[in-house]
């Protein structure tokens, strides 16, 4: 087969079975001859991502047709299943109780020189605000502007 006609022939694979190795395995390509393709063909990337995207749906529409048909053979596991993934009565709950303390303590000197150096080093203020931050008593609920001085 030419390439085109055997890009055509695995995109149909694809769409059918989403598993790149039994793809090219029947189309007659080898692994890398599909992944050279793909990177030098963008178009042809695109038409693989649809039809792996397709052929997804499709096993994801099969999946389900059985699910149900053991939902009616009264399977209790797929019918828990069903509901706890499409009722939410049925999902499963995480509670979490506790209560939250609000400290705020001083910086000790050391902490409040890392700080500053990270401050620095990551240019979000300058050596003047610093400065102005040192110099005053910082309340951390007032509204300060770090902004890079110009």
């Amino acid at each position: 087969m030419i390439p085109s006609k055997t890009k055509e022939h695995l995109l149909e694979q694809l769409q059918k079975t989403p598993i790149v190795q039994i793809a090219v395995e029947r189309v007659g390509i080898a692994r890398s001859t599909f992944y050279r393709w793909k990177l030098e063909d963008k178009e042809f990337a695109k038409k693989v991502d649809d039809a792996v995207f397709e052929g997804q749906q499709l096993i994801n529409d099969l999946a389900e047709s059985k699910l149900i048909a053991s939902i009616q053979d009264q399977n209790m596991s797929a019918i828990v299943f069903w509901l706890r993934t499409h009722n939410e009565k049925y999902r499963q709950k995480l509670e979490l109780s506790g209560q939250l303390k609000h400290i705020q303590e001083e910086l000790t000197p050391d902490q409040k020189k890392i700080v500053e150096q990270a401050l620095k080093l990551s240019s979000i203020i300058t050596e003047e605000n610093i400065k102005k931050l040192a110099s005053k008593n910082y309340d951390s609920n007032e509204k300060t502007d770090f902004k890079e001085d110009s």
